[in-house]
Parts: C-alpha cells; structure tokens; sequence
C-alpha cells in the first residue's frame, strides 16, 4: 500500500512495457503524458496531469535510441521541476554511456560523468539503476544513487532451472567481471573461472582475442555471467572456448541484453543452451529470431524499490534475499 496519494509514475518510448508493469505491481495508474517528436527531431512534452508537490517517479530506460530517450528524460524531469515536484527520482533501469566511465586513452570523454551532471541540472533529486557497469559511476552523482543488482533473480534461475548446477561453474568473460562472478559463486558455493583479455596486436585499436582461460572448466556445467551484450563477439569467444575446453554444458546470464550489433544466426549457432537476460531494456522481437533466449522480469524489484523509496523505508533487502524468485519468467 502506497503512503498517502503523493506518488506520480511517469515514463517515455524507452520501454513503456517495464513501466506498465510496474504501475500494476505498485498498483498506481502511470500518469498520462505523451513524449512526441517536431518536425525536425526536437522532443515535445505534455504531461496531463498535476504534479505539483508529488512525488515523482520517471521510468526510461537507454536502448536503440540512447541519444533520443536520455532526452526524453531530461525534458520530463525539466517539466515536472518546472511543475513544483516535491521529489523527483530517475528510474534508469539501464544506465546510458555506463561504458564510458574513465578516461581508457588520451583526450577519452567520461561520458558517464557528463550524464550524471546533465540529470542534476535538469533537476533531478534522486537516482535509481540497475547493474551498472562501474559502480563507481554512483560518485559521479551529488545526490542519492540506488544501484540495485540482478544478482538474486539470476541465482534464483540457476538454482531452479540449470540442470547439473551443483557441479558448476561460474565465469567471468573478462577480468573486470571477476568480481561479479566471485560473488555469485561464493553464494552458490561453487568455483569460478575468468578468460583473460590480450589484444591480437600492440596497436590500441588492434581487435581482443581471449588469450587465456584461466580455471578447470572440464566436464562441468559452465555458467558465464556478465553485465552487458552488445556485439555478442565477447560472448562467442567465451562460449566457443568453454566448449573447446571440454565443458559439459554452456550457459550464459546477462544484466543488458542490448543487442544493437549481434547477429542473432550467429548466437542460435553458439554451444550454449539457454542465453538469459533481465527485460532492463526492451526485449520483443529478439526471442523471435533466437530461440535460446529467456528474459528475467525485474519489475518486481523496480516497483519494490519505488515503494519503499516513497515511503522512506530502507530497500538494503533487494540486494538480498527478497527478490530471489520473484518475476522470473516461467515460475
């Protein structure tokens, strides 16, 4: 039960299907707003009801669109500031330009960090996010940043529909997931494993290859979990790898299944069995064109989140057990 009458659940195009979920979990109605373009690629917003002195909750998430959804949001949070807001939280269920969080090479932008003061700005008091990419961008931010994990509905799916878990193993695609991956084999009580990163060449832009596979992956059930996939091109070195190093069975659990540059002929062919990932941005279509794939609903903890933020409760046990089995798809 929601405190009061003070909550207003808004959203943009990025992914009105999560905010409609969430409304019916909060069982709030989403507040009528429409986000549409001017002739020439400029965002317009209405929002239709009052919002004055509420508590405000805007959901968009970043996706095929990045550019024009974080614009979307910036001119919903202007307008509702502008409208007197009491509060106004970003729920970003996937944070944009997350992968641009330090300066890798000279004259690099920290992009994260210029998204994080453009959110200030525009007036934003409070942020929400799922799995971000480097936790570190939570100090980008002056105000309050929530970064909720995925990682007790993915230990939940293990647990119930990973066949021969007990006997597994959890992998890490590169070294920066290592801490990822012990984590979640810490709590599973099983091994971990990570492939080690060496360009092909000493050129900086010289293409990745997977040097080293560092871990015993024979004859056990290799689990890879990492936070994004893109390109796939990651996943389809670690999988063929796993394979060639005499894994009984491949599986693959990701945050953000973006999917923006991967041939999805090329991840159906691919020796894994299941390639799971959460509905953080928009999955329709993709399970159409591969057949592997199954979607992890977080819903349940978006709304949950949202609840208890409004109501000024604590939301440390959505980074436990709480969420384990909740909103996954099948159960």
């Amino acid at each position: 039960m929601l405190h009061g009458n003070s909550i207003k659940l808004l959203t943009g195009n990025g992914h009105p299907e999560l905010a409609a979920a969430v409304s019916e979990r909060l069982g709030a109605p989403l507040t009528p707003c429409t986000v549409t373009k001017f002739s020439n690629g400029e965002v317009n917003v209405k929002i239709s009801e009052s919002v004055r002195d509420e508590d405000v909750f805007i959901l968009q998430t970043s996706c095929s669109d990045v550019n024009d959804h974080l614009m979307e949001l910036l001119i919903l949070i202007s307008a509702c500031k502008g409208a007197s807001a009491r509060r106004i939280t970003a729920v970003i269920p996937c944070y944009p330009y997350a992968r641009m969080d330090k300066k890798d090479k000279s004259r690099a932008p920290i992009t994260a960090k210029l998204v994080a003061n453009m959110l200030v700005v525009a007036g934003c008091d409070h942020v929400i996010t799922m799995d971000l990419h480097a936790s570190q961008i939570q100090g980008f931010f002056d105000i309050p940043v929530d970064n909720l994990y995925s990682e007790p509905l993915m230990i939940a799916y293990i647990q119930r529909n990973i066949k021969g878990w007990e006997d597994g193993i959890i992998v890490s695609p590169d070294a920066g997931g290592a801490k990822r991956v012990t984590a979640i084999a810490d709590k599973l009580g099983l091994e971990f494993a990570l492939f080690h990163k060496k360009r092909a060449g000493k050129h900086e832009n010289a293409p990745e290859t997977l040097e080293l596979l560092v871990g015993d992956v024979k004859d056990k059930v290799a689990i890879i979990v990492d936070d994004m996939i893109d390109t796939g091109n990651t996943l389809t070195m670690a999988a063929r790898s796993l394979a060639d190093n005499g894994a009984r069975a491949v599986h693959a659990i990701i945050s953000h299944g973006l999917f923006s540059e991967a041939r999805m002929s090329t991840l159906q062919s691919l020796p894994i069995e299941t390639l799971v990932v959460t509905n953080t941005v928009p999955q329709k279509g993709h399970q159409e064109d591969l057949k592997k794939l199954v979607t992890l609903d977080i819903s349940s903890t978006i709304a949950e989140s949202i609840r208890r933020t409004h109501n000024g409760e604590s939301i440390s046990l959505l980074f436990g057990e709480w969420a384990n089995g909740v909103g996954i798809n099948g159960f």
